[in-house]
């Protein structure tokens, strides 16, 4: 047999990225689940005791360095966030998608410019050229006001507001689910906490000090979205990587800033692009988190950190649940290639940006996208 007769088949995907829309390679092979070398565990116990040493914490950190020039996934474990908090908030967020769609739509809200609260199904499409997206979601903004860092709302100066994008209330429409709003609340809390922890232990891998990012992190430009995710119809069969018309419960994509950290129930989906080509499973283990880098972490470590595409697939034929932590640095603060991201002589790839016109700018290289499909 040739070796082009012996080639696996390929088809291609587009996604929008930093650099334009692009095209990728992907292997028509059965999905797989990933090898702990392409998504490590990692326990992080000692980035978040407070008395480890700074050698152990460097050694964590050599870790992440490692799932950072990878494949840019890792699972962590011994993150401090207890199993109670995140069952609360998985049940919760299935009690408030459950309801009849008229009593979720009370929850959209679109006030400050910022599409926060409810989403409905189908209404979204993060990759258009893969179709319409199977899933809902409440999306959640930074509120200072929930911000165990912020000792003086009043105080923060005005140009720092003028970024915020939260609601008044969040949860005005949901009181119907009243354990809802306190339940994302405390999620919302804890993934403020983990992610400035993570964020340590993130500069500690770039050789820098580990409070590097504070300044820069203390207003965040951050936000959650808790996503419900109905069983595709015709499960497994649907979305083979052979079938074009495969649907997906979310499109192919990047994050936007700098790491995300993922809690997922059981029920399985997460699929991440390997540098291979190939699709595979990022399987739920409980009491984990998953931290993926996103874009403009790979944007100031001049693409030594990789921004991974990744997207789900509920082939479980049950309803699906998680919840996406997405942490970056405040919208009014900038942020260029980092010098110890430069080898001798080399130069950066990408200028100084400020974090919100980063953000407009991957909104609208989506938005660009989509119009080339019309």
């Amino acid at each position: 047999m040739s070796a082009a007769a012996a080639a696996p088949a390929t088809t291609t995907i587009q996604l929008a990225s930093p650099n334009g829309p692009v095209t990728r390679t992907v292997l028509q092979a059965p999905l797989r689940d990933a090898l702990p070398s392409e998504i490590p565990i990692i326990d992080v116990a000692d980035l978040v005791d407070e008395n480890s040493t700074l050698d152990a914490r460097k050694a964590v950190a050599a870790q992440i360095k490692a799932a950072a020039l990878n494949t840019g996934f890792f699972y962590i474990v011994n993150h401090g966030v207890p199993l109670e908090l995140t069952d609360g908030s998985s049940s919760a967020a299935r009690d408030f998608f459950r309801q009849d769609p008229d009593v979720k739509a009370r929850a959209v809200t679109l006030t400050k410019g910022f599409p926060n609260g409810y989403r409905a199904r189908e209404s979204q499409a993060i990759n258009p050229t893969e179709g319409v997206d199977l899933r809902e979601v409440y999306t959640l903004r930074y509120d200072p006001r929930w911000d165990p860092n912020v000792a003086d709302v009043d105080a923060i100066p005005q140009h720092v507001r003028d970024t915020f994008g939260y609601e008044d209330d969040a949860f005005a429409s949901t009181e119907n689910v009243p354990q809802f709003g306190k339940a994302m609340k405390a999620h919302f809390q804890a993934g403020l906490k983990l992610a400035r922890t993570m964020m340590h232990g993130f500069a500690l891998s770039l050789d820098l000090p580990e409070d590097a990012f504070d300044k820069k992190a203390e207003y965040p430009g951050c936000g959650m979205g808790i996503n419900y995710y109905p069983p595709i119809p015709g499960g497994a069969g649907a979305a083979e990587p052979t079938n074009p018309s495969a649907r997906v419960s979310i499109g192919s994509h990047t994050d936007f800033q700098l790491f995300t950290i993922l809690w997922q129930d059981d029920a399985g989906g997460l699929q991440l692009l390997n540098r291979e080509g190939q699709w595979i499973r990022a399987k739920p283990i409980r009491g984990t988190f998953i931290v993926n880098i996103a874009d403009f972490m790979q944007r100031i470590t001049n693409d030594r950190y990789v921004s991974t595409v990744h997207r789900a697939q509920n082939l479980s034929e049950r309803e699906r649940v998680s919840i996406a932590f997405f942490w970056g640095f405040g919208f009014h603060e900038s942020c260029g290639v980092l010098e110890t991201c430069l080898a001798e002589g080399e130069k950066p790839k990408y200028e100084e940006i400020n974090c919100r016109d980063w953000v407009r700018k991957r909104l609208n290289d989506m938005a660009r996208q989509k119009e080339q499909m019309l």
